[in-house]
């Protein structure tokens, strides 16, 4: 059996390999492994699959008065119609522009959701944890690329998949 293990990098938010007899880690596969001993280790399915089995994903939230619960940590009765809530996210997606830290400090300040205190972060989910339209985007995207607007009954949202 193979001392390799696939980890995801909290700094990095990568998928890397970890020894855990010598405790060498590298972001390069390891030599003289073949794809399917590679497929096969510890945490690959996870962290390496096009198909994964689970994801870590950030959002920031923006619910509006047509949400299925239209109050958040910071406004007890949300007014914004649907259309100023995607006109927002829209507002907010275009700041980000990619950079996984300005997407953090925007949830951070801005999400409806109460995960606004860990900057969106949702930590790891499975198929069926999350609803339909929302779980469908975060498995469909790389680690490190954030959604475009994604619309639920909660809200409308974007997604950063973290792992």
């Amino acid at each position: 059996m193979s001392p390799w293990q696939v980890r995801m990098s909290a700094s990095r938010s990568l998928p890397y390999f970890f020894n855990t007899d010598t405790k060498e880690s590298s972001w390069d596969t390891p030599a003289g492994l073949t794809q399917d001993e590679i497929d096969n280790l510890p945490g690959a399915k996870e962290y390496l699959s096009d198909k994964p089995t689970k994801v870590r994903a950030s959002h920031l939230l923006v619910k509006h008065s047509g949400s299925r619960r239209p109050s958040s940590w910071k406004e007890e009765n949300i007014k914004r119609s649907k259309s100023e809530a995607i006109a927002t996210l829209y507002g907010y997606s275009s700041e980000i522009n990619g950079d996984a830290e300005k997407f953090a400090e925007l949830a951070t300040l801005h999400s409806d959701c109460s995960s606004h205190s860990r900057g969106g972060d949702l930590g790891f989910f499975t198929r069926g944890q999350m609803q339909k339209p929302f779980e469908e985007a975060a498995f469909a995207l790389k680690v490190g690329q954030i959604s475009p607007m994604v619309e639920t009954d909660s809200g409308v949202h974007l997604i950063l998949r973290t792992g």
